[in-house]
């Protein structure tokens, strides 16, 4: 049938499985937005800022497992784009962003609104394409969701003309399909690998499993556990690992890397043998790279070949998908129980605990790992996905809220974006509509997209949102504190009165200031049929524990101090919002 290239767009996401769509229109993307009326099957969310409607894709596709989708128009709609998609990049999340572009006849004009968006996100996409021609758009439609979700997922950017939107051709579904020779995502792990892997890991006496994301992105979870507990191997957990391994598992040591348990990063430095299962070695993992793990041989199970020896070099690389090649080892794995390795690990955890938030008392300040812990408490009967920010608050979440359930964390890891868990959070909730959806957000974070509350507010959805209020940037104050003699230098944090914000938005807010609200604030928020905004003012100079230095080795970690919390944290202080204008680096202030 012949349609317009608007039409066609529409018709392919639908063959495409896309139930919801998130954008921002505009002049060069609009011939699609009038053909969208046609097309009811697809609900559209009407953003506030295309890089939220790219971060709505992104939460969508992580906790669906399906690929999201952003539309926006041309120059400052593509170009806001940016964050969001270098955020999917970085965290292997499948969306795919179109967007409109100038007419084919006036590329290269500096005409209105064009901006060479392609060559812009070049670097961030996994691939992108500029489409001229209306009767090209089904072929790259195609094309762009089987890249977007094969090998290692990753955001694909398709920009097309507006003359090609506007333009008819012949629709052709099936005549379209993916042909990419020169695209190999399925690769396989030879077995003179496997040999070696199984040989190594049978010898060896004091093994541990990192486990990444990877696992989630292959459904591999039960086997992982099945692999881990034939062969006795304890399991360490990535950020974005977290939710790959029941945290009531008694294989999961814990997180490890900057702010992960001191016993786990022990565990790491001893091994003789780290079983990578899809991670890739980030510095916030390994630490310095010249003492990691020592004396460990390596072995690395990736999707991505281009990840192997990038940062730490192995012994042995299986390439390949991680569910196949976990399945193939499992039957040729002996059986051994470590009771040695336990021992030794148990030994190391000792009462180094941090997570026992005993060490907090509940002395009439709120801390954030009180809000996070009683927050778990409250919602760990109920399937419940939580969405976080970027900063303390996120490492606190993934010390204190225990996910059991694959892809009930959604964060944004490699590239670090504050800003992206209030959208991410709006695309989990239409991905996973019979799931409660937490965001946990610092003030900062919240602030950078707090105008997505606007749509929730349209589209009257329930989410709730948790504050974690320390009127600080309080990672970089953390910095600071540590490392530049306190000078809080531009870290003090004027913020709105957010249950007034809330109220202005049609949706309830709710002030917290004692440990003794927050769980009743919480119960009678999940049963409030709306949205709820919770202000948690929080302790405002505490830090999050254990933490290991920028470039330090991975064991040589600053840890609470054991004197009184009270004269660590500064606890005896009244909460206060800050000035506009920045204390000035006193004693006083600090």
């Amino acid at each position: 049938m012949k349609l317009t290239g608007a039409e066609i767009i529409w018709e392919c996401l639908i063959r495409e499985g896309v139930d919801v769509v998130f954008g921002y229109p505009g002049g060069a993307i609009l011939p699609t937005y009038d053909a969208m009326t046609k097309y009811p099957q697809i609900h559209h969310v009407l953003t506030r800022h295309e890089q939220g409607a790219t971060h709505m894709a992104d939460g969508y596709a992580r906790a669906s497992g399906k690929v999201g989708v952003a539309i926006a128009t041309s120059g400052p709609g593509a170009t806001n784009m940016v964050t969001g998609i270098a955020t999917a990049i970085m965290d292997s999340s499948p969306i795919v962003c179109i967007t409109g572009q100038v007419g084919s006849k006036a590329l290269g004009t500096d005409a209105f609104q064009e901006t060479d968006v392609t060559g812009v996100t070049l670097p961030i996409t996994k691939h992108n394409y500029l489409v001229t021609r209306a009767g090209d758009i089904a072929r790259v439609l195609r094309e762009a969701f089987y890249i977007a979700k094969s090998g290692r997922p990753g955001p694909v950017l398709v920009d097309i003309t507006k003359d090609a939107q506007q333009s008819s051709a012949e629709f052709d579904w099936d005549g379209v399909a993916p042909s990419l020779p020169g695209y190999r995502p399925n690769l396989r792990a030879l077995p003179s690998e496997y040999e070696r892997a199984l040989q190594l890991l049978n010898s060896a006496k004091r093994p541990v499993i990192l486990a990444g994301q990877g696992i989630l992105k292959a459904s591999a979870t039960a086997q992982v556990l099945e692999f881990a507990t034939a062969a006795g191997v304890p399991i360490a957990v990535t950020l974005l690992g977290i939710g790959a391994i029941p945290a009531s598992s008694p294989l999961n040591l814990g997180m490890m890397g900057m702010h992960g348990e001191a016993w786990v990063n022990q565990a790491i430095q001893q091994a003789d043998l780290l079983i990578a299962l899809g991670m890739r070695f980030d510095d916030r993992v390994t630490g310095n790279l010249k003492t990691y793990a020592p004396n460990a041989k390596k072995i690395h199970v990736e999707i991505d070949p281009s990840e192997v020896n990038k940062n730490v070099h192995v012994d042995v690389a299986l390439i390949g998908d991680l569910l196949e090649i976990i399945t193939e080892l499992r039957p040729r794995v002996e059986t051994n129980a470590r009771a040695e390795w336990w021992a030794k690990i148990a030994e190391m955890k000792g009462d180094s605990a941090v997570l026992d938030i005993q060490a907090l008392p509940d002395n009439g300040h709120l801390y954030a790992a009180h809000v996070i812990n009683d927050i778990w408490r409250a919602t760990k009967d109920r399937e419940t996905i939580v969405v976080t920010d970027v900063g303390q608050h996120q490492m606190w979440e993934a010390q204190y809220y225990r996910h059991e359930a694959p892809r009930s964390l959604i964060t944004s890891g490699g590239l670090g974006t504050m800003g992206f868990a209030l959208p991410a959070a709006i695309g989990a909730k239409f991905a996973c509509p019979e799931k409660d959806v937490w965001v946990v957000v610092g003030d900062g974070g919240f602030q950078m997209t707090m105008p997505e509350l606007a749509t929730i507010a349209q589209e009257k959805i329930k989410i709730n949102v948790a504050i974690i209020n320390n009127a600080f940037l309080g990672m970089v104050r953390q910095w600071q504190e540590f490392f530049y003699d306190k000078r809080y230098a531009a870290t003090p944090l004027l913020g709105p009165d957010f249950v007034k914000l809330a109220d202005a938005f049609g949706l309830k807010g709710v002030r917290v200031t004692q440990r003794s609200e927050v769980t009743p604030a919480v119960l009678d928020g999940l049963a409030h049929e709306g949205t709820v905004v919770f202000d948690f003012r929080v302790e405002q100079e505490d830090s999050v524990f254990p933490m290991v230095p920028a470039g330090a080795a991975l064991d040589k970690m600053i840890r609470r101090p054991k004197r009184d919390v009270l004269a660590e944290t500064g606890s005896d202080k009244e909460w206060q919002m800050p000035t506009a204008k920045a204390p000035a680096a006193t004693t006083e202030n600090s």
